[in-house]
């Protein structure tokens, strides 16, 4: 599978991915607009801003979305999500070593972190798996019912 940036093709399908509010604010938080159009789909992912990737199936198939950028001195993983049809299969794991590797040597960081919902089970389990682990955040956490998470290599 192979990461690369997003483009406005990628986007329609990501839209998809989300049957309704709910689904989109716990992905992208409460502030992302819903309902959402083209543009506005595009601005709240603020992808001038951040670093945002698709990974793609050999066959192209549009597999995961995520981004990175620097907090806290950590490459932060945000906005992880894997195509509806795909999840379960493992893909999550190839999406975030592939972002964490790409986002650490572009910041020149070692250390990964990332925001989950404490009700996402199924992702602090994929999480943990992947050696991430709970942590404290030195400042107040933005979101309600969030954990802040983090891996360091060794």
């Amino acid at each position: 599978m192979l990461l690369t940036h997003v483009r406005n093709t990628h986007i329609k399908e990501i839209m998809s991915w989300f049957l309704n509010e709910k689904e989109v604010h716990a992905w992208a938080g409460p502030n992302f607009r819903y309902p959402y159009d083209f543009n506005s789909f595009k601005k709240g992912l603020k992808l001038d801003e951040i670093n945002s990737f698709v990974l793609l199936a050999d066959d192209n198939t549009l597999m995961a979305f995520g981004q990175f950028y620097l907090r806290i001195g950590c490459c932060h993983l945000g906005r992880l999500v894997v195509n509806p049809e795909y999840r379960g299969g493992g893909i999550v794991a190839t999406l975030i070593t592939q972002l964490s590797e790409l986002g650490q040597l572009t910041l020149a960081t070692q250390t990964c972190s990332l925001f989950v919902l404490a009700h996402n089970k199924s992702a602090i389990k994929a999480y943990k798996k992947l050696g991430f682990v709970l942590a404290d955040y030195p400042e107040p956490i933005p979101l309600a019912n969030c954990l802040y998470m983090t891996k360091t290599p060794g």
